[in-house]
């Protein structure tokens, strides 16, 4: 039996992205696709609740590049190539359709991974890929005259000519010792999307309060992201906390997820027009209580601990508050400060900020510089987005141009 001439490491989003675009443009290769686990695109799973946020509905290139807190100068050329809209096409002509959300996320109109798992099992079949589960690389080595030995885990040697690393991320020891092994830099892993843990004892009980639109900044650093918040039994959730994790993935690392985070519950609304509906309600409704009157948009139960908070007491009415305590007031809205702790994943999805050092990347093929032969694509790379759909678009981009590169096997004029 003839030894494959490509093989690709990982099962998952780039890796059979890239095996199903080497298959079908080179269809007298052999395309061999290893996968450690017993299964097959586990992330893609799991992804967005189970029903798997497959990209964004972004399609200009240099918009949709700066939703990658890394990565984003290499992903302007790379979406230039393959973008969203592709990425719609080429599942639509394999007869899965995607829709898009409110909030540009664009899953498939059946709400399933399920549906996405298996057009991709299908596509790699149709296109003659080898799969191969159960298949953990142990080493890999150069071949005399070009290409690489790969030694699986089971102690069954295979052979390539090119050998694309898609194995999701260098947070695995092994992992990074491959690459290591093959000359490359390793950027340190940490993770890049978590939620944030806050012991407050007011927070804790609002477990399920969402807001629509706070302002959230880490006093001390740029951090500062706009957006929906979630409060969870450990703390603080939702698209806000998750950019503000994306963003600051290194410097909220190096500070061990202990930090000060400061909150405007209304972003939208000035200190001063505050002060001015505060003093309207006063006149208003002299008699009412304060913690009884909710200001739109705050849900009652925060609104009542954030009066709690600025040290108003319950039975206190509008006609009787000091001046003192409405600015109290005030800044509680516009600058709640909490105690971050720690951290948790959002759910059951990692992302880690970390990879290969993107300038050992020829990003027209996704070839390694210090090792001909050599492809890597999706998160083994130095390279991440925020939530939303845009790390699997890079996986399906990056999958994508090295899959067309390894097919072809010549490197660009």
């Amino acid at each position: 039996m003839s030894s494959p001439q490509i093989i690709i490491v990982g099962g998952g989003a780039a890796g059979f992205f890239a095996a199903i675009t080497c298959a079908e443009a080179a269809p007298d290769a052999r395309v061999v696709l290893l996968e450690k686990g017993p299964q097959f695109l586990s992330k893609v799973r799991i992804s967005g609740g189970g029903r798997c946020n497959v990209t964004h509905a972004c399609f200009d290139a240099r918009e949709l590049a700066t939703r990658y807190p890394r990565g984003d100068r290499a992903l302007i050329g790379l979406f230039k190539r393959f973008q969203p809209q592709d990425t719609l096409d080429w599942f639509e002509v394999r007869g899965v359709g995607l829709k898009t959300e409110a909030d540009g996320r664009m899953f498939p109109t059946t709400d399933s991974s399920q549906t996405i798992i298996e057009c991709l099992v299908r596509a790699a079949r149709d296109a003659g890929v080898e799969l191969r589960n159960n298949s953990g690389v142990a080493s890999i080595g150069h071949r005399q005259g070009g290409g690489f030995d790969v030694r699986l885990t089971s102690g069954e040697g295979l052979a390539c000519d090119r050998l694309l690393l898609a194995a999701g991320g260098c947070r695995v020891a092994t992992v990074g010792q491959l690459i290591s092994s093959l000359g490359h830099t390793v950027e340190p892993p940490v993770p890049s999307l978590f939620t944030f843990h806050i012991e407050a004892a007011w927070l804790r009980v609002l477990p399920g309060i969402s807001v629509g639109l706070v302002e959230a900044n880490v006093p001390g650093s740029a951090l500062r992201e706009r957006g929906p918040l979630l409060v969870t039994h450990w703390g603080l959730s939702g698209p806000v906390v998750l950019r503000l994790s994306a963003w600051g993935a290194r410097e909220l690392a190096a500070r061990a997820y202990r930090f000060p985070l400061q909150i405007n519950w209304l972003p939208q609304i000035s200190s001063a027009a505050l002060g001015a509906e505060f003093q309207q309600r006063k006149q208003r409704h002299p008699a009412r209580m304060i913690v009884n009157s909710p200001l739109p948009p705050l849900p009652a139960r925060l609104w009542e601990q954030l009066v709690l908070l600025a040290g108003i007491k319950p039975t206190t009415r509008w006609a009787e508050v000091s001046a003192a305590a409405l600015h109290g007031l005030i800044l509680q809205m516009t600058r709640t400060e909490l105690p971050v702790t720690g951290k948790s994943l959002n759910k059951e999805e990692f992302v880690t900020c970390g990879g290969v050092r993107l300038g050992e990347l020829d990003f027209r093929t996704m070839e390694s510089r210090v090792c001909p032969g050599l492809y890597l694509a999706g998160e083994m790379l130095d390279m991440d987005g925020i939530t939303g759909g845009f790390n699997f678009q890079a996986c399906w981009t990056t999958g994508w141009i090295a899959g067309r590169a390894m097919a072809s096997g010549n490197s660009p004029a």
